[in-house]
């Protein structure tokens, strides 16, 4: 039988491995830059476990996944708290008093079931807890330039239309300019001209993302399983 350990025991079991004198020669000199592209693929592998978990119904890797998820979380806090930053009892009781107070619906007295407005509540809130924070230069800038692209001109659609009430266009109308953009992407690629090429390929993926918006798909997530779907089919007429 598989012994079983409290998170106190895996913090001890992390802080031991970052000890200076008789840690891991690996994990005793990592720091936050060092470990983004860790984070990033096991980001990216726990995404991979829920297709997994889909299509073969063996949750096995997702419970693993989540542990290096896990692994990541407090080895970024351990290395916060040696830089006397913050500590993960920070960082956990951050995240307890945020749910709690962007969900007045269930711990206040704001009393509703419309998701529309419980969505509207937490930006609000959201918008409330960001005021004054000093690396904020816009509302638009607060979107991280780390998310994957598509994802990122999605959320810039959507903030610019709420916050700057700029107008997006019914997504009909969205794919008949995509129509047309792909008909200057042609004439840009005939042409052999690099620069109109990127400019013309940069319009048709903004106009896909507005798509993305105005339809509340997850452009991201819909190309990570087309490329897993395509890879299938190659494999098969392949073999």
């Amino acid at each position: 039988m598989s012994q079983t350990y409290s998170f106190e025991e895996f913090l001890k079991i992390m802080r031991r491995l970052r000890a200076k004198d008789g840690g891991c020669p690996w994990d005793s000199v990592q720091t936050h830059k060092s470990l983004r592209p860790c984070l990033t693929e096991e980001t990216a592998e726990f995404l991979q476990s829920i297709r997994i978990w889909e299509e073969t119904g063996d949750a096995e890797n997702m419970r693993e996944e989540l542990g290096d998820l896990m692994l990541q979380v407090v080895l970024h806090s351990l290395i916060a708290e040696e830089e006397k930053l913050f500590t993960i009892d920070d960082v956990i009781r951050e995240v307890s008093e945020k749910m709690i107070r962007r969900h007045p619906h269930i711990f206040g007295d704001t009393k509703t079931d419309s998701i529309t407005e419980i969505r509207h509540n937490w930006e609000d809130i959201k918008k409330e807890e960001k005021a004054g924070k000093s690396w904020i230069k816009s509302p638009l800038q607060e979107i991280p330039k780390e998310l994957p692209s598509l994802d990122r001109a999605k959320k810039v659609v959507k903030k610019a239309e709420k916050i700057y009430q700029l107008s997006v266009e019914d997504p009909k109308d969205l794919i008949q300019r995509t129509g047309k953009q792909l008909k200057m992407l042609g004439r840009a690629a005939d042409s052999n001209d690099r620069e109109d090429l990127e400019k013309a390929f940069g319009d048709v993926l903004w106009t896909l993302s507005e798509i993305a918006y105005k339809t509340d798909l997850s452009p991201e997530m819909i190309l990570s399983d087309r490329i897993a779907s395509k890879i299938a089919e190659i494999d098969k007429e392949t073999q």
